[in-house]
């Protein structure tokens, strides 16, 4: 069983940081890649950034990039999203997500395996 936990939520203002964090286990836990979504009230999962395991190759939905930073820790297991200049629109719970092999549809939560719990992001104008 492979689980995926998130924390580094939290309330902050408009232009504020925060650093989330996701912590993956399992006796045989393997992914190509993980990502980060997010998921405001009343709206769609949408895809925000993601990170491969063996190469570190990012991508970033338009709307975080330069603003947003994925990161890896192979030896811990572990990804990270550092959020700066956050904006009330980055209001929304942040999942955590694993994809074991690569089909193609990235920025599709199809493409992905297992999920985190979630993490609440508010961000206060």
């Amino acid at each position: 069983q492979v689980q995926l936990v998130e924390s580094g939520g939290g309330l902050v203002q408009a232009g504020g940081s925060l650093r989330l964090s996701c912590v993956a286990s399992g006796r045989t836990f393997s992914a190509y890649a993980m990502a980060w979504f997010r998921q405001a009230p009343g709206k769609e999962r949408e895809f925000v950034a993601r990170i491969t395991w063996r190469t570190g190759a990012t991508t970033y939905a338009d709307s975080v990039k330069g603003r947003f930073t994925i990161s890896r820790d192979n030896a811990e297991n572990t990804v990270y999203l550092q959020m700066n200049s956050l904006k009330p629109e980055d209001t929304a719970v942040y999942y955590c997500a694993a994809d074991r092999i690569y089909s193609g549809s990235i920025y599709s939560t199809y493409e992905y395996d297992y999920w985190g719990q979630g993490t609440q992001v508010t961000v206060s104008s």
